[in-house]
């Protein structure tokens, strides 16, 4: 079909340039090349998009605060990237003279990998992974938990109370939202019976009707375990209103404190890079992937689906940020402990039944029925345990 050429554009490019080459150089270092080909694909994308991401979430936060975004630097403002870049690159980079030179320099570069393999996991459009692992959701959450120890390496390195309270801080948030992130993947491995996030996407092909995809978060389970991954992505992404590790009017930056120019920006875009995966995550679990919504939309090619939905969810994480105030700390690690990771173990029985009952009515019964009663029972535990009373508002005449 015509769709299907302009769909596998890029795959069939990179075949043409393997097989030009396989006429002229060893088979080694044709294999070199098109692991090079692939990784430059995943750096060019992504880096384009944090590029742009940049200048979209501060003219979205100005609209949405009333007041004016970059517009100063190129047409639009969109050269304010650029800008930013050669700021942060020819800024001085200071360092302490306390600090532990080796590790305060190592930090910020071990924070950026786990991003970027993860990101080499997730299926893009169809026939497009990086790297296809029978293992890949694993492998994902496996390789992300390097991110605490480059928190704590720079919070450690850096000798500076603000610096290695951020990092304690970020640490244990983290480590209490990874629970209930890794406990909401469960019930999506457990119906598509595989780690492999390429079968994950499979097992959602598929519309009733013609017009309603197969998509996990059209399920009663897949709902709520869709709402508590985006929530914990947040959380992990360190995004407001959890941005309680960079808390400036508490900790300054956090474990970034110590950081200036170009290894400030690391950092920046780790956090980026960060967030473009767990959200492409969520894309593949339970939105399909690169699946269209509708069979009467798939002639648009299927890497457009696949970032037309990542856009999406990155502009509600923004207009999250510009709408909602920052919590507590003592509130969001009692809403992980106290709430999600019950709701995520709920969401795993809902799932079980799902999967037994044969997905008909009485599947949609039940497992709306396990998870409002879940909800239910465990909002009132937490409004019963808060004590609220009374509060007497007075004014000055």
């Amino acid at each position: 079909m015509p769709y299907t050429t302009i769909d596998q554009i890029f795959v069939f490019a990179k075949q043409q340039v393997l097989q030009y080459l396989a006429h002229w150089l060893p088979l080694w270092i044709v294999q070199i090349v098109s692991i090079l080909l692939s990784i430059s694909a995943v750096l060019a994308a992504y880096y384009t998009i944090f590029a742009l991401i940049s200048v979209w979430e501060r003219k979205i936060l100005g609209r949405i605060q009333n007041r004016y975004g970059p517009n100063r630097v190129g047409p639009w403002g969109l050269f304010q990237p650029m800008a930013d870049g050669i700021k942060l690159i020819i800024k001085e980079d200071v360092v302490p003279r306390s600090a532990d030179q080796v590790i305060h320099f190592l930090a910020p570069l071990v924070m950026v990998q786990p991003a970027l393999y993860g990101l080499c996991v997730i299926p893009v459009g169809r026939n497009m992974t990086a790297f296809s692992i029978d293992s890949g959701i694993l492998f994902f959450f496996a390789i992300s938990s390097a991110t605490e120890l480059a928190v704590f390496m720079a919070g450690w390195a850096s000798n500076n109370k603000y610096s290695i309270l951020g990092a304690m801080r970020a640490i244990a948030q983290m480590i209490s939202y990874e629970l209930p992130l890794i406990l909401s993947t469960i019930p999506v491995i457990m119906i598509a019976g595989s780690l492999r996030p390429d079968a994950i996407i499979d097992a959602q092909a598929g519309y009733s009707f013609g017009v309603i995809p197969h998509w996990f978060c059209f399920t009663p389970w897949g709902f709520a375990a869709f709402i508590l991954f985006f929530i914990g992505a947040m959380v992990e992404s360190n995004r407001s209103p959890f941005d309680l590790p960079e808390g400036e009017s508490e900790l300054v930056a956090g474990h970034m404190t110590e950081y200036s120019g170009f290894k400030y920006a690391t950092f920046f875009v780790a956090e980026y890079l960060g967030l473009f995966a767990i959200l492409g995550l969520c894309v593949t679990l339970f939105l399909g992937g690169w699946h269209a919504p509708t069979r009467w939309l798939e002639w648009i090619p299927s890497y457009c689906w696949y970032f037309g939905k990542l856009g999406f969810l990155l502009f509600v994480c923004i207009w999250v940020r510009g709408t909602v105030p920052r919590f507590r700390f003592d509130q969001v690690m009692t809403f992980s402990w106290k709430f999600m990771i019950p709701m995520a173990l709920t969401c795993m029985i809902a799932a079980a039944v799902w999967h037994y009952t044969g997905g008909g009515w009485g599947s949609w019964i039940g497992s709306i029925g396990l998870i409002l009663a879940a909800y239910i029972a465990l909002s009132v535990a937490m409004h019963a345990r808060q004590r609220l009373a009374v509060r007497t508002y007075r004014f000055a005449e």
